[in-house]
């Protein structure tokens, strides 16, 4: 068996080799990207730490009424919010749901795109599923090596690990949606002399809309799965203090910030929740 490890194919070193050339090519490109990242998160950061917590919780609450239009869904809102506030995470809140919702809308405004083309182009979902595969089953750990490398630590690494690794969901739920429109609905919008782009965007994308929504949630609850994983390249947020939990082996701080993160995502979801009528 000599013979086979003595041949060893270079993975490791072919994609070192891609990195550093990408970096020294590409550099202003990263740059730019970063310098838009950040300003995203320092935009995001601005409107949810300058105002008073209330005044947040308050735009969250009736965000969550226009969206829902049900009380209980906005009073778990409230208590959830309260909750946060009474545990003292509000700011540890706020920079994760910069980081999450960063991700969403960079997911959501390359993924929903990315999903309608290979819906109308099956030969192109069959060549992006492999890609789509290796990013998600990819360990989320290795994602952060070529972040840091392209930029450095800080919230942005942090982000685009998070982008990469979330990306899949929302391409494969708009990819679902529009695919699974019935057939009876896109002849009748042909008879009345509908063109692609009218069959598009009022038969194809209002019958995807809860599987494209869907894809919102996942990305969310995708996202903050990453907060733990972004603390580690210096992203703020949740994932700081369950990293200083396990370095401290502090149960009581663990289980405090690992609940927060449970209660954010459930009051996401429930905030973005579409069901098909």
């Amino acid at each position: 068996m000599d013979w086979l490890t003595d041949t060893k194919i270079p993975v490791g070193k072919t994609a070192k080799a891609i990195f550093e050339g990408l970096k020294s090519v590409a550099k202003p490109f990263f740059d730019g990207l970063s310098d838009v990242m950040e300003a995203m998160i320092d935009a995001l950061l601005w409107i949810f730490q300058t105002p008073h917590p209330i005044v947040v919780v308050a735009a969250f609450v009736g965000f969550t009424w226009f969206m829902q239009r049900k009380w209980k869904t906005c009073l778990f809102v409230l208590l959830g919010f309260l909750f946060i506030l009474n545990q003292g995470y509000w700011e540890e809140t706020t920079e994760s749901m910069t980081l999450v919702i960063s991700a969403c809308v960079v997911c959501m405004a390359i993924g929903v795109p990315i999903g309608i083309a290979t819906a109308h182009r099956p030969r192109l979902f069959q060549a992006m599923r492999p890609v789509l595969d290796l990013m998600q089953t990819l360990p989320t750990f290795v994602y952060l090596i070529p972040a840091i490398v392209f930029f450095g630590i800080g919230m942005v690494p942090g982000l685009i690990a998070t982008v990469i690794f979330v990306l899949p969901a929302p391409i494969r739920l708009t990819h679902l949606g529009v695919s699974s429109t019935p057939t009876a609905l896109l002849e009748a919008a042909e008879a009345f002399g509908a063109t692609p782009q009218q069959k598009l965007w009022k038969v194809e994308l209002p019958y995807a809309l809860p599987q494209i929504m869907a894809g919102l949630n996942q990305t969310i609850m995708l996202s903050l799965s990453m907060v733990v994983v972004a603390a580690l390249v210096g992203a703020d947020g949740l994932g700081v203090p369950v990293v200083r939990a396990l370095n401290q082996v502090n149960t009581a701080l663990g289980f405090e910030s690992g609940f927060i993160i449970v209660v954010v995502a459930i009051m996401l979801d429930r905030m973005l929740r579409v069901e098909r009528s």
